[in-house]
């Protein structure tokens, strides 16, 4: 305990930080608390007085901040420092045996490999800088994704401070989780308050970083478990170096990871955690196996979204057997017929499953479904649980067979299925009640046109009382038409038409997104809009030139030309053209043409780089028509290096003569070329 003879305020203030900041790393990271619970809380209302009395010394980062209070309404969507690839994943040993053969092509050196659990939870990126905590960014697509700071600063198992190598920013990965025994908890206190009960804690763990109130996230019992730092300018040559840096630092890494020498021990650690895994205090849904050495995940880089050096081996999905009572059908947004299975209640893997995909009436053929049918249901990664197999000896013999529904289960409309395609769609746009309100809320969500004060209940008011029945309708909208809706009080009302009317300045890249064109995505949006510039041009593209634009392939452009040849679409788009809305790419949006600078020139880009990251530094080169490859041979052109490059691989360039260029040798390339 803190003794604070002749201390100054701030220093007492300083010293009981740095104790409970102790004290709080060992029961929530190392599980060896040493003070009781009530020692700590009178420690604890001690530094809150203090904090209260002398607000000039307000920190962000005191263990009195932790409780939470702040209320985020959007989240804002913030870009990766370094990218979160995704990881191949394996499903049987051979398929490790094969992996294990393709990088041996790449990296002819011993190979070790590191062994650690693949926790079931929510991907979370730390950025750290000047040894604090920055900001906390959801996974996203891996390039971006939202940035929840305020709630991952009550999780006490997050440093708020670290004592790093260096200084610099860097960013450390993990995954936010919810243990077996704090959901437990948590649920009981749920039903003592007559609240419906979380689902399983990987759900409820993802769901609770996106609440709005960081008070009630610091209620949640979420841990952090780090298994990778990203970016740091301090020398690690192995995983497990990286690992052991992280627990040096603070971070909560669990201690079952081991090194492997080869594949035998890789394969003995998965039999052995396929069998004790329901022994840990948290869920895994596999393991992930790493190659150790960073030099040799240099060497192998990445695929498109995953990187060569790791894969994930995913247990087999946990299976239970039910009746199926009856097969209901959902219509999306886009009018997708999507059939769901209803259940006799079961318990699988921790949850009580009443429901179950059956994606299309191909998967109910091949099912050979009849109701009453005695099933096997298997939950995998997925969040709705899929029929994988029937028992038909134990079919009745009266048993009616399912057959897909032939009109729409919403308004009665004749389903079409179209060429090559899976699904069934009901064709009644306009009309069909859950294409209306499912276009509307696309429109309205954060990714489109970002519309605040609008839920999926108020849409269902708005149409049901006929203030709207097209998303351009909402422009139209007037204070006194909402007030009179349910819950909508003056305030909420001005707030809902102040909000509609800002959208406007939202890009066309977004507002082609909010269309609701079906497979058009985010991602395709922003091609397209970089490509044609304006909706006008859009329309009037040919088939062949909507294919000519990067990832735009048939189904996309055949989707594309039926949708403008619909008049009532084009219709709708004049509209909001005449309230508005941006249907043409702001200069500033479309990135000047790529030069030819670097034309025929191949480059490696390896290593840490200090003013651009390396997805930048590849950008860069194929914005001057330069090529990036992910290995040297004796093509390549030039190796962009950086700190931290592969041993490997500068062997290999010198070896082969290819010359290497600094990060600033590179940019004085570009400046003497232009």
């Amino acid at each position: 305990m803190i003794i604070f003879v002749l201390m100054s305020v701030e220093e007492k203030i300083k010293a009981l930080r740095a104790e409970l900041a102790l004290h709080n790393h060992r029961y929530y990271v190392l599980d060896e608390p040493v003070i009781s619970d009530y020692e700590f809380d009178r420690m604890l209302s001690s530094l809150q007085e203090l904090e209260l009395a002398n607000p000039e010394y307000f920190d962000p980062n005191s263990p009195t901040q932790r409780v939470g209070g702040g209320v985020t309404k959007n989240f804002e969507t913030v870009r990766h420092d370094h990218r979160m690839y995704s990881l191949d994943n394996s499903y049987s040993k051979e398929d490790l045996l094969d992996w294990q053969a393709r990088i041996y092509k790449l990296v002819h050196e011993p190979i070790t490999y590191m062994c650690e659990l693949k926790y079931d939870g929510a991907s979370i990126s730390l950025t750290y800088e000047n040894g604090q905590l920055l900001r906390g960014v959801t996974r996203g697509d891996g390039l971006q994704g939202d940035e929840v700071t305020a709630n991952i600063r009550t999780i006490k198992s997050v440093p708020l401070v670290v004592n790093a190598p260096s200084m610099e920013r860097f960013d450390i990965r993990g995954e936010i989780i919810m243990t077996k025994s704090g959901f437990a908890s948590l649920n009981d206190q749920r039903r003592q308050q007559g609240e419906e009960e979380f689902k399983n804690p990987r759900n409820t763990a993802s769901g609770s970083l996106k609440l709005q109130d960081s008070a009630e996230v610091a209620k949640r019992p979420l841990t952090c478990l780090l298994y990778s730092i990203q970016g740091a300018s301090w020398v690690i040559e192995t995983q497990q170096q990286m690992l052991e840096q992280a627990r040096d630092m603070g971070f909560k890494v669990p201690n079952e990871a081991r090194m492997a020498s080869n594949m035998e021990e890789v394969l003995a650690f998965i039999d052995y955690w396929d069998i004790h895994r329901h022994e840990l205090p948290y869920e895994i849904d596999g393991v992930v196996i790493k190659v150790n050495e960073l030099g040799h995940q240099q060497t192998l880089g990445y695929t498109a979204k995953a990187p060569r050096w790791a894969m994930a081996y995913k247990f087999k999905a946990e299976e239970a057997t039910t009746i199926l009572k009856n097969v209901v059908y959902q219509v999306g947004r886009t009018g997708a017929i999507t059939p769901v299975a209803e259940l006799e209640p079961v318990d699988l893997a921790g949850t009580v499953v009443k429901r179950a995909s059956l994606h299309n009436a191909d998967q109910i053929e091949k099912l050979d479904l009849h109701f009453g049918d005695t099933v096997v249901v298997e939950k995998g990664g997925e969040i709705i649980p899929k029929i994988t197999s029937v028992k038909t000896n134990l079919r009745r013999d009266d048993a009616v067979s399912v057959g897909f529904i032939e009109r729409c289960p919403e308004c009665d409309t004749a389903l079409v299925r179209l060429e090559g395609e899976a699904q069934h769609y009901c064709p009644n746009e306009q009309n069909c009640p859950p294409q209306i309100g499912g276009r509307i809320q696309h429109f309205i969500s954060r990714k489109a046109m970002d519309i605040d004060g609008l839920g999926e209940e108020t849409v269902s008011l708005m149409v049901k009382q006929g203030l709207i029945k097209d998303f351009a309708d909402l422009y139209t909208l007037a204070v006194d038409q909402l007030i009179p809706l349910e819950r909508m009080g003056e305030k909420s009302a001005q707030n809902l038409v102040q909000g509609v009317q800002n959208s406007i300045r939202q890009p066309f890249h977004k507002v082609l997104f909010a269309l609701g064109i079906r497979h058009v995505g985010e991602t395709v949006a922003q091609k397209l809009a970089k490509a044609f510039g304006t909706i006008d041009r859009l329309r009037m593209a040919t088939e062949e030139e909507l294919i000519g634009v990067e990832d735009i392939g048939q189904k996309i452009a055949q989707s594309l030309m039926d949708y403008f040849a619909n008049e009532q679409n084009w219709y709708r788009i004049e509209r909001l053209r005449a309230y508005g809305c941006q249907f043409e790419s702001k200069e500033e949006e479309t990135p000047s043409k790529s030069s030819e600078i670097l034309s025929g020139l191949s480059f490696v880009v390896s290593g840490v780089f200090e003013q651009i990251s390396r997805e930048e530094l590849k950008a860069l080169i194929m914005a001057h028509s330069g090529k990036v490859v992910g290995s040297i041979s004796g093509k390549t052109s030039y190796v962009v290096a950086g700190d931290q490059m592969g041993p490997s691989k500068r062997q290999k360039a010198e070896k082969l003569g290819i010359p290497m260029l600094s990060e600033e040798e590179f940019f004085n390339m570009i400046a003497v070329k232009s």
